[in-house]
């Protein structure tokens, strides 16, 4: 196949500005590769930069290329890559980081000072038609795994992170709150881990019913009621209280909720993100020993993620429920914000 002459991509110029140009081809350095992006998902931070112009910390100032759940074909090798080829089917995990620092060099690279992560400002992201990334960032898929799986593994490996983090294993009962994309692939993660039992918890009655088809054994509405019920009912759902937690909603409520749910010294990741400030049970905390993670991203866990995939343990195909192409990505993030399905996934080759 002939080298590709467009580079047809998603460029966000400021909130609610997003336009499709054309940008520069890349060449791949001699570590490098570049890759005909064939599928990216939506995380809820695109959607953050394209209606707020930021998410946390991270503004947009300058024009940036969205997207960061990838995969894609290999097109083009740089001169001392070995492990991959033109053809190859990869995944890309999106952070890259300095490989030099302490930091790195303990295996925690994802809260590396310079680590750079595709659509974080200023660095451009994945919804182009080819992109250069570094070769030991990109994870060949086997035959049977398909590109949009490829791109969830993204997703996929922030919930396997935030199972460590939170302690997840045989027998856990696990409370996961929230059950939009990173709450239902928790869920499956924690299953498939080997957890005893899966608690989820949402305010979208339709969202708890799409988790109890992926295997919660049961589920909470939050629906008003006070954070000591909310509490009962979770601990009610799980036979017992919960020994991991999956923050996944970021609400203060939430939170609150699940530590007044959890068993003594259980853990509790927080994955989503929240107000920068948050009123906590401190004296609940201290008394039960409860462990309180945070958690950034990820280290360490495409390969772990792929293979929960590759071996058919975790099924990600249902989550996708809404599909757009690039040319129709303005749609694509607006049907994101308004909540539309859980996964939203835009093909940018066919």
């Amino acid at each position: 196949m002939a080298p590709s002459r467009d580079n047809l991509s998603a460029v966000l110029h400021k909130a609610r500005d997003l336009r499709l140009e054309q940008k520069e081809l890349p060449e791949p350095g001699p570590q490098d590769v570049v890759i005909r992006i064939h599928k990216v998902g939506i995380c809820g931070s695109d959607v953050y930069y394209w209606h707020r112009g930021r998410t946390a910390r991270f503004v947009v100032q300058s024009p940036m290329v969205l997207g960061h759940e990838a995969a894609g074909v290999v097109e083009t090798v740089g001169s001392q890559v070995t492990h991959l080829r033109p053809g190859d089917r990869v995944a890309i995990e999106p952070g890259v980081p300095c490989r030099l620092c302490p930091i790195c060099k303990a295996g925690r690279y994802n809260v590396c000072p310079a680590v750079q992560f595709c659509a974080t400002p200023p660095v451009d992201g994945t919804l182009t038609r080819l992109y250069r990334h570094p070769a030991d960032f990109c994870y060949k898929l086997p035959d049977h795994v398909s590109l949009e799986e490829g791109a969830l593994l993204e997703p996929l490996t922030v919930a396997v992170y935030g199972c460590q983090r939170a302690g997840v294993g045989l027998g856990s009962r696990v409370l996961v709150c929230g059950a939009g994309p990173i709450g239902v692939v928790s869920l499956l993660t924690a299953r498939a881990l080997a957890a005893a039992r899966v608690c989820v918890t949402d305010i979208s009655p339709s969202r708890l019913e799409f988790a109890t088809g992926q295997g919660a054994d049961g589920t909470v509405l939050i629906d008003g009621a006070s954070e000591e019920e909310l509490a009962g009912r979770v601990v009610a759902a799980l036979g017992g209280p919960p020994t991991a937690i999956l923050e996944c909603c970021g609400a203060a409520p939430s939170v609150r909720m699940a530590l007044q749910a959890a068993a003594p010294r259980a853990k509790l990741a927080f994955v989503g993100r929240g107000p920068p400030d948050m009123d906590l049970p401190m004296v609940t905390i201290a008394a039960k020993e409860l462990d309180i993670n945070g958690v950034f991203r990820y280290a360490n866990c495409y390969p772990l993620a792929l293979d929960l995939v590759a071996s058919g343990r975790v099924q990600l195909g249902p989550l996708v429920t809404h599909r757009f192409t690039l040319e129709e990505s303005e749609s694509a993030f607006q049907a994101a914000l308004d909540g539309r399905g859980i996964k939203i996934m835009i093909s940018v080759h066919d």
